[in-house]
């Protein structure tokens, strides 16, 4: 769109500024965002970790507590379908689903650093990644305080499983508690390129009735889930 440009003594100038109005384009800007966000303090911390490892441990703690989630793809594909399936909900699940992930996941990272013993931690990510696929694929909308409740639950054992990466000497200290702050940047991070993503998808659907991306990723989640069953 074009629009005119102004002097500052009120007067029309020759020029013009363009204007996008594309919501599409608008969208995949705010996911390259989002991409930054997440990733800009990776890499950062963890040029800071190489440099100055040995004077601060924590530098390395928040590193590598970014980097469980990122690069574990069970835990990826899990904290970006709860961003999408909330997004998918609407409502005050948009914010209160992701919140109760991201807190029983600390709650579980604390039971895993302690020591404290979980069952079948393995079989409740796997878990965790088949059925929220299968709700983002049949576009489910449970009442709010089930909703809450299971990405609770599901939360835990993947919390359970960062903690129990810890290093015994780590818990109480500098820095695992920046190990434990860099996964819920991570974990937050991904919860918001979730919704983000659900955001393009429903642009495009509009676009492209035939093209529903975000029941595709569906999919691939349910396709992943199966596969953690049989691997």
């Amino acid at each position: 769109m074009l629009a005119a440009a102004w002097t500052a003594d009120g007067k029309q100038s020759d020029k013009t500024i363009m204007i996008s109005r594309n919501p599409l384009r608008s969208a995949c800007q705010w996911l390259a965002v989002g991409l930054v966000v997440t990733l800009t303090p990776t890499f950062a911390h963890a040029h800071a970790g190489h440099e100055h490892a040995s004077a601060f441990g924590h530098a390395a703690g928040i590193t590598s507590g970014i980097m469980h989630p990122l690069l574990g793809l069970d835990h990826l594909i899990a904290m970006l379908a709860v961003g999408l399936w909330a997004a998918q909900c609407g409502g005050r699940a948009l914010w209160m689903v992701p919140l109760s992930f991201l807190t029983a996941m600390v709650a579980g990272g604390w039971m895993g650093a302690q020591g404290l013993a979980l069952p079948m931690v393995e079989t409740g990510i796997a878990t965790s990644v088949l059925v929220l696929g299968l709700l983002i694929t049949l576009s489910a909308r449970l009442p709010l305080t089930a909703s809450v409740v299971l990405v609770a639950m599901f939360a835990i054992f993947h919390g359970h499983a960062h903690g129990t990466e810890m290093s015994p000497e780590m818990p109480g200290t500098a820095t695992g508690l920046a190990y434990a702050a860099g996964f819920v940047i991570a974990t937050a991070s991904l919860l918001g390129l979730g919704i983000i993503a659900q955001r393009i998808g429903n642009r495009i659907a509009v676009r492209k009735s035939d093209l529903d991306l975000i029941r595709y990723a569906g999919g691939v989640a349910v396709a992943f889930g199966l596969y953690l069953f049989i691997a």
